[in-house]
């Protein structure tokens, strides 16, 4: 399957990952029709992809008047099956359980033709776990969006064992064209390689905040503005060439020893877990919310994100 060949794509799931993953799409002109086996999901899909463009819109980034022709490539459909009829692409962003997963790859095959690619949203699991009864795994691969998808650039692409380099570079350069920084991520290692670098970060932070060393606030406005400022334009290793290899030799050679390094999950973290402390939408994890202005609070999370996206975009243009 070439890119110019993609044609039709056909997103499964349509939460907190599909309804994004399906609008990049559209945006980019592609005709999408979707499915959610949730009910909820699908009636809102539509009216949640509208929020969102309209963000853009309110920040530069889509012209009023691209609104409706985005939402009318979208389609949502009330069977899988007929979601996936025509499909040039599948990408599914259903539920995170490696069973449900390799029970979709098993079955979607008997939806779409032997060339469509088919692609998993997983976070965690590899293609050769998720497609590990298909009947051509050569034409299977990840596809690794982050949350927001439709405001995140960045995708990582993991070919498993068995996918062609075809299959690979089609992917990639169909991401790209949606405007997404593709990243090729060559080894098949659980969480790939954003996620093993954030829980990397997050058992140290999640330590600190155990022991005290400094308040949920602090903790969160320490890194935001000092990592995530620095990071938001320049990469992890460009940092340390700026910085100094021997500096950063030095220190590492001094703090890697001190740094948590078991696998044990903080006390305090998995009383949370324990209490139903989950998040926003619980009223309380970490930090404690207001379940009236969650959305308030999503909303203008979004809107700094695309702020920051359209002025590191700028930056990035030749």
């Amino acid at each position: 399957m070439e890119l110019e060949q993609i044609r039709q794509i056909t997103v499964i799931g349509l939460g907190r990952m599909g309804h994004g993953i399906a609008q990049s799409f559209a945006t980019a002109g592609f005709p999408v029709r979707a499915f959610d086996a949730s009910a909820d999901a699908r009636e809102s899909a539509r009216r949640r992809i509208r929020d969102n463009v309209n963000e853009f819109v309110a920040n530069g980034l889509v012209n009023s008047k691209d609104v409706e022709p985005i939402l009318s490539r979208i389609t949502v459909h009330k069977s899988e099956a007929d979601a996936a009829q025509g499909a040039d692409f599948v990408v599914e962003a259903i539920a995170e359980k490696r069973k449900v997963k390799q029970d979709f790859f098993a079955r979607i095959e008997n939806s779409v033709s032997d060339t469509t690619i088919i692609a998993s949203n997983s976070s965690t699991f590899t293609i050769s776990e998720s497609g590990v009864h298909m009947r051509c795994p050569q034409r299977a691969i990840v596809t690794h969006w982050f949350n927001p998808p439709h405001i995140v650039p960045t995708v990582e692409i993991v070919p498993g064992s068995e996918t062609t380099d075809q299959i690979t570079e089609t992917t990639i350069a169909l991401h790209r064209k949606l405007g997404k920084q593709a990243v090729r991520v060559n080894a098949e290692i659980p969480g790939f390689l954003v996620n093993r670098v954030q829980m990397a970060m997050i058992r140290e932070v999640w330590d600190l905040y155990e022991r005290g060393v400094a308040s949920r606030e602090d903790i969160d406005a320490a890194i935001q503005g000092s990592l995530g400022f620095r990071l938001a334009v320049s990469g992890p290793l460009a940092v340390c060439d700026f910085g100094g290899i021997d500096i950063w030799s030095t220190v590492y050679k001094r703090l890697a020893p001190d740094l948590r390094h078991d696998s044990l999950i903080p006390v305090s973290i998995q009383k949370l877990v324990d209490e139903g402390c989950l998040g926003p939408r619980c009223g309380r994890g970490i930090h404690e919310y207001d379940p009236a202005t969650i959305e308030e609070v999503s909303s203008r999370r979004d809107t700094a994100m695309l702020k920051l996206a359209k002025l590191v975009g700028e930056e990035q243009s030749p």
